[in-house]
């Protein structure tokens, strides 16, 4: 399984006593979702390994576990710091009307209207989100906030937006 296959569930912060045990960090919205997690996959050097749960004792957004064939702090040291994955198909359903970011990527950006281009990233900022569309070979940002993009349909393909005024002139104006 590749990373374009997954998600990222989270990582390894730190260990918790001394028979391997491990504390993981989940970064998503619902924790409870995962209290039945059997096993994940994590990245080591590059690739996804999976590793199997023996036990898993959600606490918040932390979850205490032991992974199989890991019975030492020694063992568990190696993976403080490692990123945790999960198959896209693992991904809770959302209700009508929301999305995931990665679903994003490939869709067509309209502004009132007119094509502007095609999402080709989302940046995940700590106070602003932003949509990367390739405009005419330009990368513009648009933010993603409610008041800009007012409606993603991912099974149409098409993200209907209101730039501010100014907003394309900014990337536009920069034009070799």
């Amino acid at each position: 399984m590749g990373f374009e296959e997954c998600y990222q569930l989270g990582n390894v912060t730190k260990t918790h006593g001394l028979r391997g045990e491990v504390v993981l960090f989940l970064d998503v919205d619902n924790p409870q979702e995962y209290q039945e997690l059997e096993s994940v996959f994590i990245d080591l050097n590059g690739k996804l390994v999976p590793f199997f749960m023996d036990s898993f004792h959600l606490q918040g957004d932390r979850a205490i576990v032991a992974f199989e064939e890991i019975e030492s702090i020694e063992d568990a040291s190696e993976l403080i710091g490692r990123d945790l994955y999960l198959p896209l198909n693992r991904l809770p359903k959302l209700p009508k009307g929301k999305y995931y970011y990665h679903e994003l990527p490939g869709l067509q950006v309209f502004d009132g209207g007119q094509l502007l281009g095609q999402v080709t990233q989302v940046y995940q900022m700590p106070n602003n989100n932003l949509l990367a569309v390739d405009h005419q070979g330009i990368e513009i940002l648009i933010p993603l906030e409610e008041a800009i993009v007012h409606t993603v349909d991912i099974a149409a393909g098409k993200i209907l937006c209101t730039l501010p005024d100014g907003l394309l002139d900014v990337y536009l104006d920069q034009k070799p």
